[in-house]
């Protein structure tokens, strides 16, 4: 096997360890490449799947990306014929569902067809995870994007309610909408209280809510709902009730990799590191916006 790696090209090393990686982890699960697999022909797809079944008769879950418009045109017995054929999981990238902010970002889709979408996906009995973005309606919509997007959650139910903060690389329109004042990106703060108008505004689900993502801020903010609702919003709530100066210093701390949660400024080893980074790069309160964004443009 080293001989084999040594005279392996760099990619196909790549793949050869990607490879390895998933036998060693014990072959359990598939995720189907690119962002929308369910653009494909019904019958392709589910040849696909029967196939992942067949080859890898050891594989629990098989899992897609898939897109709002796209799942809106499946009919309901083809979804369910690829529930059948072993697509047991999706992810839709929701991100908001304030018609306006969909229209801004031209995601392409409107909140209908996102309800329509994730309620297609749950009648299959297919597991769904939907993705919320706080940040993306900048300070104009923040409030509106809270509020619609739990509303459309509370009409779908989905397995899986995924945090994803908003980032804004510089080759994006929307970096371009920044520069020029169309868009106002929120900070750390902003975005928190967003994210907890939206939980708080969710009734009726019984879904997982998880913040599994370096970009943002509260890691910890993760549960089932409706019993775990207190917990899943508590960092949220005690954040918000800093003085300014101890936000700032855990989001210097989180930013710069110090932190994973609230509970890491008990401890004084952890302090001591934070204090010393926001030194170094001289964080204030009035800069301390422009250092996250340049932060997590590192992770983008």
């Amino acid at each position: 096997m080293t001989a084999l790696r040594a005279q392996t090209p760099h990619h196909e090393k790549m793949a050869l360890h990607t490879a390895l990686y998933w036998i060693r982890s014990g072959m359990s699960s598939i995720f189907l490449q690119d962002a929308n697999t369910l653009v494909l022909n019904p019958d392709d797809l589910i040849t696909i799947l029967l196939h992942i079944r067949e080859a890898f008769p050891r594989v629990e879950r098989i899992t897609s990306y898939a897109r709002s418009y796209t799942i809106a045109r499946i009919s309901d017995d083809d979804m369910a014929r690829f529930a059948l054929a072993g697509l047991n999981r999706i992810h839709i990238g929701m991100e908001s569902a304030s018609d306006e902010v969909l229209a801004f970002v031209k995601k392409g889709v409107d909140k209908k067809t996102h309800i329509l979408a994730g309620q297609k996906v749950v009648r299959a009995g297919i597991e769904l995870s939907e993705y919320f973005m706080p940040g993306l309606g900048g300070k104009a919509l923040s409030t509106e994007s809270a509020l619609e997007t739990a509303d459309a959650i509370n009409q779908i139910n989905p397995d899986f309610i995924r945090i994803r903060t908003l980032a804004i690389p510089e080759t994006s329109a929307l970096y371009t909408d920044l520069q020029n004042g169309t868009f106002s990106q929120m900070g750390d703060v902003e975005t928190a209280r967003e994210l907890l108008l939206f939980l708080d505004t969710l009734n009726g689900v019984s879904s997982t809510v998880k913040s599994d993502h370096i970009l943002n801020l509260f890691q910890d903010v993760d549960g089932t709902l409706p019993g775990d609702k207190e917990t899943i919003t508590a960092p949220l709530r005690s954040f918000l009730e800093m003085p300014p100066e101890d936000q700032l210093l855990y989001r210097v701390g989180r930013r710069t990799g110090i932190f994973t949660s609230l509970a890491d400024m008990d401890d004084p080893e952890l302090m001591n590191h934070a204090l010393k980074a926001k030194q170094a790069h001289q964080v204030t309160l009035e800069n301390v916006d422009r250092f996250t964004a340049e932060m997590m443009k590192r992770f983008i």
